[in-house]
C-alpha cells in the first residue's frame, strides 16, 4: 500500500466520522461523536491515516489518546508511517513518540508503547519521560518549521484524556 492508495482510501473520511470513531473507541477527546458507527474501529489503519492527515488540527492530536487508550494500535504506526506524505509521517511519528513518553509518564494502561521512531527522528531517549518529551517538541519545531509550543501540546492532549479517565471512572 503506498501513498496514493492510504489518500485515495482517506480523502473520504470526514471530520464527523472521525470524531464518531474515536467516540466509539472510548477516546473521548473531541466533543461530538454521537453516531455509533463502527466501520472505522474495524480499520485502525485507516483511522490513524485520516487522522494523521486531517486538515484539522484537533483530529491529528487525537492520536495521542487513541495510542494511550489503544496501545494494540501500536502494530499499525509503522506501516501507516511508511505509506504517508512527509508531512502526514513527522505527524503521525512525532504524535505516537509523544504517546510513548506519556505513558510512561502517567503508566497508561500497564503496557508501554514500544519506541519506534527515536532514531528516525534523532533523537536520544532517557529513562526520564519529560525529558524525552522536551526532546521531541525541539526536534518537532525543528522538522516541521512551525513554532508551535509542541510540549505544551503534547501536554494538553495528556491532560485532556486524563480528564476522560476521570469522568469514565464516575459514571
Amino acid at each position: 500500500m503506498r501513498y496514493n492508495s492510504i489518500m485515495s482510501r482517506t480523502a473520504a473520511i470526514t471530520g464527523s466520522q472521525l470524531t464518531n470513531a474515536l467516540r466509539v473507541l472510548g477516546v473521548n477527546f473531541i466533543l461530538g461523536g454521537q453516531n455509533k458507527d463502527e466501520s472505522l474501529r474495524k480499520q485502525p489503519t485507516r483511522l490513524i491515516a485520516a487522522l494523521a492527515e486531517s486538515d484539522e488540527a484537533r483530529l491529528r492530536l487525537s492520536l495521542i489518546p487513541l495510542f494511550l487508550e489503544h496501545p494494540e494500535f501500536a502494530a499499525r504506526v509503522r506501516t501507516v508511517s511508511k505509506n504517508l506524505d512527509p508531512s502526514a509521517r513527522l505527524t503521525l511519528q512525532c504524535f505516537y513518540s509523544a504517546a510513548v513518553w506519556l505513558g510512561q509518564k502517567y503508566k497508561a494502561r500497564n503496557k508501554s508503547l514500544p519506541d519506534y521512531f527515536s532514531k528516525e527522528l534523532n533523537l536520544h531517549p532517557t529513562e526520564d519521560p519529560e525529558e524525552n518529551l522536551r526532546g521531541l517538541a525541539k526536534r518537532h519545531e525543528e522538522l516541521s518549521g512551525a513554532r508551535v509550543n509542541w510540549l505544551g501540546t503534547y501536554q494538553h492532549a495528556a491532560k485532556v484524556w486524563l480528564k476522560g479517565l476521570e469522568l469514565r471512572v464516575v459514571e
